[in-house]
């Protein structure tokens, strides 16, 4: 019982720290450093799905990582018809 809640908080740690360093961690201006720091929240989310069932860690995780990275390619694409600087 204990080892499914170390995995279960370590999970919420890592979602939350994640998700609060991408949002507000250091400016960073390369995108595939941006696509890295949003892997923490997609372990993190699967570490709490895999306290349930494997099958759903894997595929969560699996769909939260091409989600994540089309959004972040279509946004640096977009700033970059724009003519912004990266």
């Amino acid at each position: 019982m204990l080892d499914i809640q170390i995995w279960f908080y370590t999970g919420c740690a890592l979602v939350i720290l994640g998700s609060l360093g991408t949002v507000f961690g250091p400016g960073v201006k390369d995108p595939v450093v941006r696509i890295l720091n949003t892997e923490i929240p997609a372990v993190g989310l699967s570490l709490i799905f895999l306290t349930y069932n494997h099958t759903i860690a894997l595929l969560t995780f699996i769909a939260a990582t091409v989600i994540i990275t089309l959004i972040l390619l279509r946004a640096v694409v977009r700033l970059e018809e724009m003519g912004a600087e990266l």
